[in-house]
Formats: C-alpha cells, sequence, structure tokens
C-alpha cells in the first residue's frame, strides 16, 4: 500500500501535529467539475522553473478511495474530502510543504512509470506533510487511483509507488470564495483562522487584520501551522474584522472586508466576496 508499508500509513494520521523545514517546489492536479485547474502560466511567476514539466515518484496512503489522514498538516479538516476539493489532494515532501508555507499549492501529476497508468493528468491541493518522503508526493488513494486507466486502480494501488510526470498550476474554484474558519481555540484577544479555496497561487506569504469600522491600521498576522494563521493581541479585538493576504509567488492582494462580523463565535466559517482570480 502507501509507502512501501503500514506504518508509513499511519504515520500520515498524526502528520498535522508535525511541523518541518522544507523548500517549495513544483507539482500535481486532477479537474472535477468543482476543481479546474489552469497552467501556472496565467500567474505572475519569479521562478521560470514552475513553468516546465518535471519527473518525481508518487506513493499514496489512506483508504483506497479516500482521502488520505482526512485534514493533514494543514489544518484544512474534513475540508479535504468535500467539494470543491474532492479528496483530490496530496502530502508533500518535506520539501514541496516548507513549513506550511506549500499548503493550498496546486499541482498537475500524470504516471508514467506503470502499464495501468492513463495518459491523463490529475490535478491535486497540498494539504498534508509526508515527513518521510524522499521522493514530493503522498497521494490520497482517491487521487493516485485517479491516474489509472478505468478498471485498472486495484493494479496501480498494488504497485503502491510511481514514476510521474508533474507541474506546478494555478488553483480555480469557479464560483467558490475564499473562506475563513475561525480556530476553536480563538477568544476576544486571540484570533486565528484556517484559510481555504485561494485560487491562483494557492499559498500565502502574508495574512493581515484590520479591527473595526475606521480603523486604517492592519496589523500582521502569523502562520500558526499549515494554513492556520493568528493575532495575539493581548487586549481585546473589535470586530468586524477586514483580512488582506498577499500571495508568494504573484504577490496578488485580496481584500476580505468586514469578513468576520461582530458576534463571532469559534468555529464559525465565514466567507469572502470572491476571490482572487
Amino acid at each position: 500500500m502507501c509507502c512501501d508499508n503500514m506504518a508509513f500509513s499511519l504515520g500520515h494520521a498524526f502528520s498535522h501535529i508535525l511541523i518541518f523545514v522544507g523548500s517549495l517546489s513544483i507539482l500535481l492536479g486532477t479537474p472535477s467539475s468543482c476543481f479546474k485547474p489552469k497552467k501556472l502560466v496565467t500567474v505572475t511567476l519569479n521562478l521560470s522553473s514552475y513553468l516546465d514539466s518535471s519527473s518525481s515518484m508518487a506513493t499514496w496512503y489512506g483508504p483506497p478511495d479516500g482521502d488520505g489522514s482526512e485534514g493533514g498538516a494543514c489544518g484544512y479538516g474534513k475540508a479535504v474530502g468535500l467539494p470543491p476539493i474532492n479528496s483530490m489532494i496530496s502530502a508533500g515532501s518535506q520539501f514541496i510543504f516548507q513549513e506550511g508555507k506549500g499548503c493550498g499549492s496546486c499541482y498537475q501529476i500524470k504516471c508514467t512509470g506503470n502499464s495501468a497508468c492513463s495518459t491523463k493528468p490529475v490535478t491535486v491541493v497540498i494539504t498534508d506533510l509526508c515527513p518521510e518522503c524522499s521522493h514530493y508526493f503522498d497521494l490520497s488513494g482517491k487521487a493516485f487511483s485517479s491516474m489509472a486507466i478505468s478498471g485498472q486502480a486495484d493494479k496501480l494501488r498494488t504497485a503502491g509507488k510511481v514514476t510521474v510526470q508533474y507541474q506546478r498550476v494555478a488553483c480555480n474554484y469557479p464560483g467558490v470564495s475564499i473562506t475563513f474558519r475561525v480556530d476553536s481555540g480563538s477568544n476576544q484577544q486571540y484570533f486565528a483562522t484556517v484559510i481555504e479555496y485561494e485560487d491562483g497561487d494557492g499559498d500565502l506569504k502574508t495574512v493581515e487584520l484590520k479591527e473595526g469600522p475606521g480603523s486604517a491600521n492592519w496589523e500582521a498576522m502569523q502562520r500558526s501551522w499549515g494554513a492556520v494563521w493568528k493575532l495575539d493581541k493581548g487586549a481585546s479585538l473589535r470586530a468586524p474584522f477586514s483580512i488582506r493576504l498577499t500571495t508568494i509567488e504573484s504577490g496578488k492582494v485580496f481584500i476580505a472586508n468586514n469578513v468576520i462580523p461582530v458576534g463571532w463565535k469559534p468555529g464559525q466559517t465565514f466567507r469572502a466576496v470572491g476571490n482572487f482570480n
């Protein structure tokens, strides 16, 4: 099964508590009715290597048709198994995950090293960390199976590890707004949120929060872990909150004005009006 043994699969169930140092690379994808990739040439990049297809290996973990560890080290939780992601996810090596900076990035991948491989690429979102991986991608069972010729998914999964061609692509969630899910540990002096479904780069360089009506001051939030960002002010925070996002590669900015309302509570989810694209 995944990564050549069951211990490797079980390790992923607890990957959300691990934070490892890495550096960002390139990768994967599979389109669905809700999640449709665009080549990253539609985004202004600083690194031309992101435009090229490269080779690596891919393994799989979790249930054969499931969503890996359901959540993983990015903090997306059960959202990884629901539309628009629909379990089309991958854990990234430390090189891809990059201490959480790679969370939300999208890759297109096609397997080439097995007779059960189809010629069609799939698109996945990075939602987890594979700390043991020397190769770049450890796919969910569903994503790995989706690379197979129709009727040969079992054969491909039995192989466990295959050669792949991969390319980073722009994320594209048609009709889906950027989402802010308030962390359960938030209170009136400490605010933390998981940020999901960013079109384009998919990953975030900075997140800033502005309090209350009439304020002009943007306060920098810190990455708590994965895709969870926090502001520990040590004083009462005044809602509503506006949140400003800046992407890593293209430097695009999106402002969700007054997205967190007065009376917000931990565990609630709020949607911005619009998205990067």
